[in-house]
């Protein structure tokens, strides 16, 4: 993992909702839950490569918007009987800021 980077204000992204930053070629969506926890995933759907961002979040998942998979946004794993991975980034909140450390790519 790389250092933290300032994403932006917390409160940029409503309850229930996401938004993409894009690093480079690399776009990471940041998903905010109805309680308040912040979550980062490749914005890439493990089927068929769907905007997640885009998607329904729900408790600690989200739907793809294209084909209805159901993502586990704590472990980027598909929930059954759906099967695949997103590739998950860390991400905090300090004094009010989204802190994100992407995921370095396999070699």
């Amino acid at each position: 993992m790389s250092g933290w980077i300032d994403v932006g204000s917390a409160q940029d992204i409503p309850r229930l909702g996401a938004r993409v930053v894009r690093l480079g070629a690399l776009a990471i969506a940041v998903f905010r839950t109805a309680d308040d926890a912040y979550f980062a995933l490749d914005d890439r759907c493990p089927h068929r490569g769907g905007p997640l961002a885009q998607g329904i979040v729900h408790g600690h998942k989200v739907t793809c918007p294209l084909h209805n998979f159901v993502i586990d946004l704590e472990s980027g794993s598909a929930v059954a009987p759906d099967e695949g991975c997103a590739r998950r980034h860390a991400v905090k909140v300090e004094a009010g800021r989204l802190m994100l450390a992407p995921a370095m790519a396999a070699v």
